[in-house]
């Protein structure tokens, strides 16, 4: 059954006493760290700095941070392609994450994988496919595995809108609904599937009714509050370790930039950009923050300064490291 959450303008309808200013600051200061690297990517790639492409998660770390911040390290995340920022929020090392963008050999996957198509291993993270909902297949196969070691881990899954209108979506739900897998389905519903508007995707208000077909729970809140998702995603996270089954997390948000860095977005119309640039969530949460006393100007700086200095020792890190050599290509390859 779908549950819908409607937080058109205020942040953390739940009392404060439930979250304690070590996590409330520990989101705060995840979600600000994922857009200052995710605004860095972009300048990077305009530079020129790295080949191939980048899909900007901006806007959206609302969900993404929400979604992923309470998971342990035993957890799994499955990224699509817009989700390199999740690999921050699990933990990876920022040198990591540059490195991988740059293709160079201390990059996790050596350079093998185009920008923005991260795992992790160490941390549990799967490395995306350019496949709509692939990765849906394969951390639903991975808390197969889980359920069949009778471990509580969890495994976290991210789409977008347009890939609820894939089969692949439907299967993995199905399957994960048939045996109660440990899965957390997150849908950041962006309203844009690249360039195809969600009103010609689907006749649904709410992408968690998806989860009715599949007789699992599906919950819809506003993606751009983030206590909101935090609040139903640990909520979903418990039920899943507890036994009791899948969960499909819609966030109701909205992406600033093109599909990608080489898409200049012009079926948008720049009115409904500017409106929900306008439902920023840093901003909002800032607000929230302030009015708890719990954030003043200087705290501000001072976490920019912090990651800035981080950014830079990465860049730096991520521009020193060697290529790797054109005969690796043939290496870890399985006929």
């Amino acid at each position: 059954m779908a549950t819908k959450v409607n937080r058109a303008t205020a942040v953390g309808d739940a009392p404060a006493s439930r979250h304690s200013p070590e996590l409330l600051l520990g989101l705060y200061r995840m979600m600000v760290k994922c857009r200052m690297c995710d605004e860095k990517a972009r300048i990077l790639f305009k530079q020129g700095k790295y080949a191939g492409n980048f899909y900007s998660n901006v806007g959206q770390e609302g969900g993404e941070v929400g979604a992923a911040f309470s998971l342990r390290e035993d957890d799994w995340v499955a990224p699509s392609h817009r989700d390199w920022t999740s690999c921050i929020v699990k933990g990876a090392p920022l040198k990591a994450c540059f490195a991988q963008l740059y293709g160079k050999t201390d990059s996790p996957d050596r350079g093998k994988s185009t920008p923005a198509h991260m795992g992790y291993p160490e941390l549990h993270i799967i490395t995306p496919a350019s496949t709509i909902a692939a990765q849906l297949m394969i951390g639903t196969g991975v808390a197969w595995g889980l359920k069949r070691q009778a471990k509580d881990s969890v495994v976290v899954s991210f789409c977008g809108d347009g890939a609820t209108s894939i089969g692949w979506f439907h299967e993995a739900l199905n399957f994960a609904g048939v045996h109660r897998l440990p899965m957390l389905y997150v849908v950041q519903n962006n309203l844009w599937a690249e360039s195809v508007p969600l009103r010609l995707q689907t006749a649904l208000t709410d992408l968690s009714d998806r989860a009715k077909g599949h007789g699992i729970t599906g919950v819809s809140v506003d993606g751009n509050d983030i206590l909101a998702v935090y609040d139903a995603a640990t909520k979903a996270i418990a039920r899943a370790r507890a036994g009791q089954g899948p969960t499909v997390l819609e966030c109701k948000t909205y992406r600033w930039y093109g599909h990608s860095e080489i898409d200049p977005a012009k079926y948008r119309m720049p009115e409904e950009v500017a409106e929900w640039k306008k439902k920023d969530p840093i901003p909002r949460f800032e607000k929230y923050l302030a009015d708890r006393k719990l954030l003043s100007d200087q705290i501000k700086k001072q976490v920019r300064d912090e990651i800035t200095r981080e950014i830079d020792e990465a860049v730096e890190f991520a521009e020193k490291s060697p290529y790797p050599a054109p005969e690796e290509a043939l290496e870890h390859i399985w006929a």
